[in-house]
């Protein structure tokens, strides 16, 4: 680490930026990376551990959490942990209400779970950013990245899904010709045949941009943004060790930042829960 004196600064801010990487060898055999030079000659096969274990960690966790309190629902006035739960649940019910005009029993609960899921992602990027690494390290685990959505592989992942879901749905409810005629028949119109037949390819280029284009911003924006705010993390850490007024400063940039970062991990999974539901009621919605 930095602050021990082991890194310069480019190769502290390198190593927390590395994922604990697992694919095949030079030599052939497959097993963990050890060296930057390793994960660049994996190539595609390679699965990064880290962003793997935490995110499934993290929905483990809220599964946990929330069937426990589901279960020991009472009525009346409820116990702290069920009052929480019953707000989140009211809070997303009332945006998916007033964003969602179809009717499915799948958008609320996909809602509830896209912004449950990504706030506990979002909120490992809290843990100060030596903890878990510098204990993993001693246990012989050369990288360790904690904050999955700072992955672009996650971020990807997840809006892929929500992008087939989008497909599924539309093919599902307007059928094949329908979802089809949304992507030839806009936004140029003609009710002359022969021009409406030559509009029909510059349509589909560009509605089809404007449908592969969602899950491409939908993914950016929440790695953007998460990747920036655990960049700075990494860079204000850089301040421990120098000197005693530095690493006060240090201490106090951190808390300022950690308390503005609250606002930015939350809002981040509110964006992504909100985009899913409005893509959820475009392919629901008939035009």
């Amino acid at each position: 680490m930095a602050s021990s004196g082991t890194l310069t600064s480019g190769e502290y801010i390198r190593h927390h930026l590395t994922n604990l990487t697992f694919g095949p060898k030079a030599d052939g055999s497959w097993g963990i990376a050890h060296s930057a030079e390793e994960i660049s000659e994996m190539g595609f096969w390679a699965v990064h551990i880290d962003s793997l274990f935490w995110s499934f960690a993290m929905g483990a966790l809220f599964l946990l959490f929330f069937s426990r309190i589901a279960k020991r629902v009472t009525a009346g006035v409820p116990e702290n942990a069920q009052g929480f739960v019953e707000m989140v649940v009211e809070f997303i019910d009332d945006n998916v209400r007033s964003s969602f005009s179809g009717k499915s029993d799948i958008v609320a609960p996909l809602a509830l779970t896209i912004f449950c899921w990504i706030f506990m992602m979002n909120f490992m990027d809290l843990i100060p950013v030596d903890l878990i690494p510098l204990i993993l390290e001693k246990a012989g685990v050369p990288y360790q990245k904690v904050v999955p959505s700072t992955d672009p592989n996650v971020t990807f992942g997840m809006s892929l899904g929500v992008f087939f879901l989008m497909i599924y749905y539309s093919i599902a409810k307007k059928g094949l010709g329908g979802f089809s005629a949304e992507l030839t028949m806009h936004p140029f119109e003609s009710k002359n045949i022969v021009l409406k037949i030559l509009l029909l390819p510059i349509n589909f280029f560009l509605e089809a941009v404007g449908l592969l284009a969602k899950p491409v911003s939908h993914s950016l924006r929440l790695f953007g943004n998460m990747y920036a705010g655990e960049m700075i993390f990494i860079l204000i850490s850089l301040m421990f060790g120098s000197s005693i007024i530095l690493s006060v400063s240090g201490g106090a940039l951190q808390f300022i930042w950690a308390v503005f970062h609250i606002l930015v991990i939350t809002l981040q999974a509110f964006i992504f829960m909100v985009l899913t539901v409005v893509y959820m009621d475009m392919a629901h919605s008939h035009h």
